[in-house]
């Protein structure tokens, strides 16, 4: 407590002269407990520099007039002792601020619910979640559902189970419930509750009374209400959240203290278990979710950097304008435009996944025409490498895996896919195509995604994250405990994939037909669920409809549908600019909001009335100034991952690297079982052998998840690299780039310059020429050793490795 109270004595200090003469808001205006445990958080709201609200709550002096009836914590946490009425005094300075409070429940007792009261404590100790008693198989013999999602289940688990032991009606405080929690006997999960606490008290309390499941009237809570909704917060700031539940019958009671909290973007903000945000230096934004209950709520934190003006550079399109308009607001500057190699490199790398050769690059260096990066953008998406590239992404989102669907159906996705890309078929055709696909699988066509994914259940929850960015495996099982959705969701969903039915072939081949379906049961609660796409109304009748997924088609690409058009505009996006606007790109929700909501309302807007044109899409992307800017980065701007100030380094994927290697020594990859000269990203076949794949994260299409694909750097991607004999072989081939170049009458210079062409795509700078010529000058008359020296360094470096 000492302790405590210098730090806040200490950011008292800091924040002070800041504040301004304004006396401070303090909610809520009165305070009303009806409980012996509940409590309520104080939220104490000052006014700032330039009117900006600044919280206060840990910084004010509490007191309360009757200590009898009532305490506060210095973290402005209130907490009933007996009924009566009271007042709340806030000190701050010399204003002073009454709270009246009301404190009733001590003479009447209202009974402790399980369902509202006592799951709320288990989750909030994790007891109930996935690594504890909430996994599958439960943990030492005692299973609760996660989350509480099924608390009938739960209340037989704690009071029936294991003979009835863990609950001791006659003596609370020796049940093995308490004993536990409280740490006072062995337990695996550690200390979940302090003896004393309000938590401790109406567990102990709930036992007493009986462990009584509850009153089967008692209004379930509906929904949640956060305070601060939204707020601009300091670098290096504070703020306390306060959360109040809000139940079916209009009552509300806070559940600060019960509730669970996370952020989206520690780096920019961190909250503890109490609710209490601390914000880093950097600028930018925070979600802090928030969860009570099954329900979830988000209070949004912007972090600007003070007292920064920057000249608003020239805009190309919307883009920039809404990304200036972000950097504006939170003061971080955008750095210069790239130059024309590192624009060239980045762009043939991201458009078609392949390093432009050395007199692709003279060229587009010696052109003087001021449009020449539009032209080069067209003509990359003419180029055949543009829809290899892309049909190897969506084959690996659509899971076309060898194994699963046999090498004729393999080829026959991969090459239909490759055409969509290649006559730039529009996206809704695309999605609509997979989603009522049938016929044979070895013919040109996309029905094996429904031999790889073979459940309707699989199937909704895959084309849910596809194509809408939304993540609903959680809510197989129970409640999703980040979204709003829930069991009957999921199998809502699934029932549009009820009647897909597959047949063996002569031959081998499957055929995947469509039959009239039907609603699917919840099998908890073995109720059938009319079938429904997410949030919508049940479909009213599916009477003459031949295939249930026509209507799922025809609700995906609707002008109206909410989720399509923002899940491919942020996908498409991501790959791009090295991240998305929501982050994970296949996880979007109000709980998880887009650091630029304008910019991508304004995307989903551009595909949409574009007749979701990729091409068209992507040409406006990368003439955005936004994408050409450097890498490089200001001192302002550095430490800002979220807000597109600068442009992203990306690890190249294992095929785009291999293929790059290979251009670089000028000796193709010789796959097991494929004809020489084919490139990485044009195999279909995901199960070719290769090291190189697996240690640098190529994915083996298990899952629809874009994070499947790895591309975190490690050491042993970093020693094969460095000693592999089948990179050395490349380098030191007869017929390699090293070897033709030595054997050449370039002297050495212009050798320096053509590795430099042929692995970065530029030209060395002064020094980086003196230091390769020196290579040479050490080498004496082995021309041969110092040419594969220097690309061998080449091939090692972050550069070479990363677009940037």
């Amino acid at each position: 407590m000492i302790r405590a109270s210098i730090v806040l004595a200490a950011f008292a200090a800091v924040i002070t002269p800041a504040i301004s003469r304004a006396a401070p808001i303090v909610t809520p205006a009165v305070v009303r407990l009806d409980s012996p445990e509940s409590t309520q958080q104080i939220l104490v709201t000052g006014t700032g520099v330039g009117g900006r609200p600044i919280d206060l709550t840990r910084t004010v002096t509490y007191e309360v007039a009757n200590p009898a009836i009532a305490t506060i914590d210095p973290t402005g946490l209130l907490a009933p002792r007996a009924d009566g009425r009271t007042e709340l005094v806030v000190i701050a300075g010399a204003d002073r601020v009454r709270v009246p409070i009301e404190v009733s429940g001590f003479a009447t007792l209202r009974p402790v619910s399980f369902e509202n009261d006592v799951i709320p404590l288990l989750t909030k100790a994790t007891c109930n979640a996935g690594g504890c008693h909430g996994k599958a198989e439960g943990q030492n013999g005692f299973k609760l559902s996660v989350f509480g999602f099924d608390p009938v289940a739960d209340h037989a688990a704690v009071v029936m189970e294991a003979r009835g032991r863990r609950v001791f009606v006659a003596a609370p405080e020796s049940s093995l419930l308490l004993l536990k929690g409280a740490g006072r006997v062995p337990h695996g999960g550690g200390k979940k509750l302090d003896e004393g606490t309000p938590r401790y008290r109406r567990l102990a309390r709930w036992v007493a009374e009986g462990a009584a499941y509850g009153r089967g009237d008692a209004p379930p809570v509906v929904s949640l209400e956060v305070e601060p909704a939204q707020r601009l917060l300091a670098l290096s700031g504070t703020q306390q959240i306060r959360v109040t539940a809000v139940d079916a019958a209009g009552g509300r009671r806070c559940v600060s203290a019960e509730a669970e909290y996370d952020s989206n973007a520690p780096s920019i903000a961190v909250v503890d278990r109490r609710g209490w945000v601390r914000a880093s230096d950097i600028p930018g934004e925070s979600a802090i979710l928030v969860r009570y209950h099954g329900h979830v709520a988000v209070s949004r934190l912007t972090l600007p950097r003070p007292g920064v003006t920057f000249p608003r550079p020239a805009e190309a399109n919307f883009v920039d304008r809404r990304v200036w308009d972000k950097l504006e607001q939170l003061g971080i500057p955008p750095s210069g435009l790239a130059d024309d190699a590192e624009f060239l490199r980045r762009v043939y790398l991201d458009t078609i996944g392949t390093m432009p050769t050395p007199d692709e690059a003279r060229t587009f260096f010696a052109a003087a025409d001021p449009n020449k990066r539009a032209k080069l953008i067209d003509q990359l998406l003419d180029r055949p490498e543009y829809a290899d590239y892309w049909a190897m992404k969506w084959a690996d989102l659509l899971r076309v895996d060898r194994d699963a669907v046999n090498p004729k159906a393999a080829i026959a996705m991969t090459r239909w896919v490759r055409k969509q890309f290649a006559e730039n078929r529009p996206f809704d055709q695309f999605a609509r195509d997979i989603l009522t696909a049938r016929g044979n699988t070895a013919k040109e066509g996309p029905a094996a995604v429904y031999v790889v994914m073979s459940t309707p259940e699989e199937l909704g929850r895959s084309m849910a994250q596809l194509f809408c960015g939304v993540r609903l495996a959680c809510a197989q099982c129970h409640h999703h405990p980040s979204d709003r959705w829930g069991q009957d969701d999921y199998f809502a969903l699934a029932g549009f994939f009820s009647g897909v039915t597959r047949k063996t072939i002569p031959g081998g081949g499957t055929a995947v037909t469509n039959g009239s379906g039907g609603d699917l049961k919840n099998p908890r609660t073995n109720t059938v669920v009319p079938t429904r796409a997410l949030g919508a109304a049940a479909v009213a009748k599916f009477d003459g409809v031949v295939d249930r997924r026509n209507t799922l088609a025809d609700w995906l690409s609707a002008p109206d549908n909410p989720y399509f058009a923002p899940a491919v505009a942020n996908r498409i996006w991501a790959h791009y600019f090295g991240r998305g606007l929501v982050e994970p790109v296949d996880d979007i929700r109000p709980t998880n909001p887009a650091t630029n909501e304008p910019l991508l309302a304004d995307l989903a807007a551009h595909l949409r009335d574009g007749k979701y044109n990729l091409k068209a899409f992507t040409r406006t992307l990368l003439n955005s100034r936004t994408y050409q800017l450097t890498s490089r980065p200001l001192p302002g701007n550095a430490d800002d991952a979220q807000n597109f100030s600068h442009a992203a380094a990306k690890a190249l994927p294992a095929e785009v690297l291999l293929d790059a290697i290979s251009r670089a020594t000028g000796v193709p990859e010789k796959f097991n079982g494929w004809p020489e000269g084919y490139r990485a990203i044009e195999l279909w076949d995901n199960r070719v052998p290769s090291y190189f794949f697996r240690i640098f994260g190529r994915p083996l299409r298990a899952s629809v998840c874009e994070c499947e694909r790895s591309n975190e750097p490690s050491i042993t991607q970093a020693l094969h690299l460095m000693n592999s004999p089948e990179i050395a072989e490349k380098i030191r081939a007869k017929t390699g780039t090293a070897r033709k170049l030595a054997d050449s009458a370039k002297p050495p210079a212009e050798i320096v310059n053509e590795l430099y062409l042929t692995a970065l795509a530029r030209l060395p700078t002064d020094q980086e020429r003196l230091q390769m010529l020196k290579v040479f000058a050490e080498a004496g008359p082995d021309r041969r050793a110092a040419t594969e020296d220097v690309l061998w360094a080449l091939l090692n470096t972050k550069e070479f490795l990363y677009n940037h």
